[in-house]
């Protein structure tokens, strides 16, 4: 039997696949059919490309509109500000691929790691959209994919003094709500930056301040990328086919959300309010959010202290099964993908930890995805065949999930998907021996994640060369299951994906820990 690819042996595993698998049936032969036939039609009678002359009256006041309420959105400074900074941007990068004396030799030029530094270089609102393209198999090639994982959203600190203007400015005088605010920051990112404190009642809390007139500089950033991208499908209309502006509404209405620290609020209280219906209150966590204290540009909340799930030694000295910890984290996860309106979609290593009483910590919920009830079909649908390693349900599955405007060989699709699948034999494991004073030998087999990371986007390439365009919820999904591969290769090396029974009831797992409940106030220290 071909070794499944984990991504879907995940989603096929848990709670989002466990009906598929409890009800194993032959593949979907009807739907070969629809598929076929629904297709064949658009395939036979393509529709002819538009031209500029083909735009209508409302099309192109439509674009105006956008335009006018762009430039009203960026106001009067944010032109000449940013084209100083792109100025900037640019000539620094050019730097680094040219020939200077006395320098080491210069960088070779690559489109992609180009891209990236500029975006670095440019600021809050190109760092977020690099990380958007890191999160995107789906949408964006797999080179510039690959090189924007390296896209860290990591900042030089305001001065407190900066930072204790916004605070008072949202909560009023700092002496009033806080017996102390640290005023070395705990991280500094692009929109934001976090610090330790103390209520006035006691409580250790984190104080998350965004920093001030971000929110003009993307609103300003993310108009002008959407109205070009407008502007470019206004005069080609052929690329309304690649849902060019589209993308660049999803970018600009999920990046503005991040804004909102209340929208914020009200994810991590959800999210504590499922644990609570859910009794994993005891395996899981999520940080209290104190909403007195609590504006849209100021969030205080529960400070938790624990461990990543990187740190393997450090986790062995707070539980006795650090297997059994991933498996509740990967548990809880995918229970809350199935259930939720919506899922954690930025579960890497600082925002999933192991905390002092065992329980895992869920924290940083500024960006969340949502599945809809079309792709979380299809997933259910990918799984089952996939279980019966029948790949040409598995095309179908993916077709009922992308969009096309051709038709699609689903066979030829199946054969594609076999040999990408095939592929992943290939990825050679390392394996490391280590003996011990006691005579005893002990092993470990591991899997270098890059090499795991192509497989998923040969997956991407493989549908897009058979005509369909995958939804990013579902790379969103992808993403965050690789975190999880590189968690269980860490603390489970030897885990039976498939065939260990804790993975797939939630409900039967053993309690994690010696929790306490959720109310106890626990901390984080790699907030």
């Amino acid at each position: 039997m071909i070794r499944p690819l984990k991504i879907f042996v995940f989603l096929a595993c848990t709670s989002i696949g466990a009906e598929a698998f409890s009800n194993v049936r032959p593949p979907f032969p009807s739907k070969v059919t629809l598929n076929m036939e629904s297709r064949s039609s658009s395939a036979t009678a393509r529709r002819p490309k538009k031209s500029l002359q083909d735009r209508s009256q409302e099309e192109a006041l439509s674009l105006i509109r956008d335009i006018v309420q762009a430039a009203v959105e960026a106001g009067p400074r944010a032109g000449p500000a940013r084209t100083f900074q792109a100025y900037y941007a640019l000539s620094t990068t050019a730097q680094d691929f040219l020939p200077r004396f006395g320098r080491p030799a210069a960088e070779t030029f690559s489109p992609p790691v180009a891209l990236r530094k500029i975006f670095e270089r440019l600021g809050a609102t190109y760092v977020k959209l690099g990380q958007f393209v890191a999160s995107s198999p789906t949408l964006f090639p797999k080179e510039y994919v690959v090189e924007f994982q390296k896209c860290l959203d990591s900042t030089e600190p305001l001065p407190w003094k900066t930072i204790k203007a916004v605070i008072e400015k949202e909560l009023g005088p700092i002496s009033k709500t806080f017996s102390s605010i640290d005023e070395k920051p705990l991280a500094s990112a692009s929109i934001a930056q976090v610090h330790a404190a103390r209520l006035k009642t006691g409580e250790d809390v984190v104080i998350k301040v965004q920093k001030p007139r971000i929110d003009e500089s993307l609103k300003a950033d993310l108009s002008f990328i959407y109205v070009a991208s407008r502007v470019l499908e206004f005069l080609q209309p052929d690329w309304e086919r690649t849902s060019l502006s589209a993308i660049a509404g999803d970018i600009r209405s999920s990046m503005l959300e991040e804004l909102d620290f209340e929208k914020e609020a009200t994810n991590i209280e959800e999210f504590r309010l499922f644990l609570q219906e859910n009794q994993l209150n005891r395996k899981a966590t999520a940080p209290r959010v104190y909403r007195e204290f609590t504006t849209k540009k100021v969030l205080t909340m529960e400070r938790l202290r624990g461990v990543s799930l990187l740190d393997e030694a450090s986790i062995a000295k707070i539980v006795d099964d650090p297997e059994a910890t991933i498996i509740t984290a990967l548990n809880v996860w995918t229970q809350s993908v199935s259930s939720m309106p919506w899922f954690h979609a930025d579960v890497h290593a600082g925002n999933l930890l192991v905390l002092d009483d065992g329980r895992v910590g869920f924290i940083d919920f500024g960006i969340v995805g949502r599945v809809s009830e079309k792709t979380f079909k299809a997933v259910n649908e990918l799984s089952t065949a996939l279980a019966l390693q029948d790949y040409e349900g598995m095309a179908i599955a993916l077709c009922n999930m992308g969009a096309t405007d051709e038709e699609v060989d689903t066979k030829k699709f199946g054969k594609d998907i076999e040999r990408v699948l095939m592929n992943l034999n290939q990825v050679q494991p390392d394996v490391t021996i280590a003996s011990y004073a006691d005579g005893t030998v002990a092993g470990s087999i591991d899997f270098d994640e890059n090499e795991v990371t192509t497989i998923l986007l040969e997956i991407v390439d493989v549908t897009e060369d058979n005509g369909l365009k995958l939804p990013r919820e579902f790379g969103l999904l992808v993403k965050q299951s690789l975190y999880f591969d590189r968690y269980l290769k860490i603390l489970a090396p030897e885990l039976d994906v498939v065939g260990d029974a804790r993975i797939s009831g939630l409900g039967s797992a053993p309690a994690i820990g010696s929790g306490n409940g959720d109310d106890s106030v626990i901390d984080v220290n790699t907030y």
